[in-house]
């Protein structure tokens, strides 16, 4: 069996890479959104790539394997060069009464890099990105916010990959 040290699965490394990469992608958009970061030098930060300090957590393990270096790429530059198109498709499946400008920032950034994964990534099943996201945005919320996270990427996976939602239903 390959793997890591705890005992999983190559395939399980891989994944929880990628979970890791879709998190630190996000954390990254939040970085850009709150400080004016460039996509660019996000990335150098997160993958340390940067000149910083170092700090007490540098020695900390981490529960998390380090995030898929081309995956995390791809979402904070996707998202940033795309962000008027996801956020008008972001738009279209919102109801009525909500507009991209009344969701919480982190709820937008979220729903940004899991739009970006279904239009623009389609080496990951709509599923899958929809799961990934919506257990994102339950490690941050215990409100209404993973439903609507859900229901919004949801909408948007059928307008886009409607044959492989109906597949995975099937």
């Amino acid at each position: 069996m390959t793997g890591d040290a705890r005992g999983t699965s190559g395939a399980e490394t891989a994944m929880n890479r990628r979970s890791a990469a879709r998190l630190a992608a996000v954390q990254a958009l939040y970085q850009m959104q709150l400080g004016g970061a460039t996509a660019e030098e996000a990335i150098a930060q997160f993958t340390g790539t940067s000149p910083r300090p170092p700090t007490a957590d540098d020695d900390h393990p981490s529960r998390l394997p380090p995030p898929d270096p081309s995956l995390f790429g791809a979402i904070v530059r996707g998202v940033a060069q795309r962000r008027a198109s996801l956020d008008g498709m972001i738009g279209g499946a919102l109801t009525t009464d909500w507009t991209v400008d009344r969701l919480q920032i982190l709820v937008r950034l979220i729903l940004e890099a899991g739009v970006f994964e279904l239009t623009e990534r389609p080496d990951v099943p709509p599923r899958v990105a929809i799961n990934e996201y919506v257990n994102l945005a339950h490690a941050f919320f215990d409100g209404a916010e993973p439903g609507l996270i859900n229901g919004v990427l949801d909408a948007i996976a059928k307008a886009y990959r409607g044959d492989e939602m109906a597949r995975a239903r099937g």
